[in-house]
């Protein structure tokens, strides 16, 4: 695909279709307004389950991955979409029904990720991603699944995916180049070469009162999850102009050293406090460094 994705979060049913319309809107007169709409060729839209109650923003029943990105589509002139789907909760026949909605409503690719923290791997009812990843390859050309490079034995778990038919990973919010170290070895390990959606995220001055960043890339135990969480509590507490400079540091240095090891690169931009204009011209600042060919 080698594209830049923004995430586009369904938001409450509550707020129905003219909440979608006015996030979709927001993302337009942003994008026009910094020039970040130049830039963009897909949303990504996940598909949102509840999770742990300690998150910090509350979790309330969000609208349909469908019925959203139909909703915004044709607000969104020329941007295709791509999506998470969970596949714990569905059967092969249920979610082969799904995965085809997704296809014909226009996605162009969906990436296949498992159950909550709240849940143990191979909980529910449905399939592994793992085994989605088989099963539905004549049904879904371009199948992702998550890669979260500083997990304890990250690289045996993605190496299966990529024999399971994954033909893209879609990595955990980056706040550190440890993307870079992983797919070096990645690279010396297997012949697999898989796009890589590396996923970056603005950091508001919200973020040291909310700490929701902190709370989805967490990993208790793990020291290396640790210091990226010191790092974005630090950078939040900082000037825009001096959070902004950290952000496209760490940009640079991933895309740079993750360009040379011969994996086909994409950009997946997130603001996991919404879709601002401060984010978009962080946004544009990377893009400006290092952008997929194509744009």
């Amino acid at each position: 695909m080698q594209t830049i994705a923004l995430e586009l979060v369904p938001p409450n049913l509550e707020g129905g279709e003219e909440t979608a319309l006015a996030e979709a809107r927001k993302v337009v007169d942003n994008g026009r307004a910094t020039g970040f709409g130049e830039h963009l060729r897909h949303v990504m839209i996940p598909g949102i389950i509840a999770e742990d109650e300690d998150r910090p923003v509350a979790m309330k029943p969000k609208m349909d991955v469908i019925d959203f990105w139909k909703t915004v589509r044709p607000e969104l002139a020329g941007v295709k979409g791509l999506c998470t789907q969970v596949t714990a909760f569905h059967e092969k026949e249920q979610l082969t029904e799904r995965l085809r909605e997704l296809r014909d409503s226009g996605m162009d690719g969906v990436t296949f990720v498992g159950v909550p923290r709240t849940m143990a791997d191979g909980e529910g009812p449905g399939m592994a991603p793992t085994d989605a990843l088989t099963q539905f390859q004549d049904v879904v050309d371009n199948r992702g699944s998550i890669l979260i490079p500083t997990r304890e034995g990250e690289q045996g778990r993605f190496n299966f995916k990529c024999d399971r038919g994954a033909t893209f990973g879609m990595t955990q919010l980056l706040y550190s180049d440890a993307i870079v170290g992983f797919l070096r070895q990645f690279a010396t390990e297997t012949e697999h070469r898989p796009e890589v959606l590396l996923s970056f995220g603005f950091v508001p001055g919200m973020e040291s009162g909310k700490k929701l960043i902190d709370w989805l890339i967490q990993d208790p135990g793990n020291p290396a999850v640790e210091a990226e969480q010191r790092w974005v509590a630090e950078i939040a507490q900082l000037s825009f102009a001096e959070r902004k400079q950290k952000l496209v540091d760490l940009y640079k240095r991933v895309v740079d050293g993750a360009g040379e090891l011969g994996f086909p690169l994409s950009i997946h931009l997130e603001a996991p406090y919404g879709n601002s204009k401060p984010a978009f011209e962080t946004f544009v600042e990377m893009l400006d460094h290092w952008a997929p060919q194509g744009d």
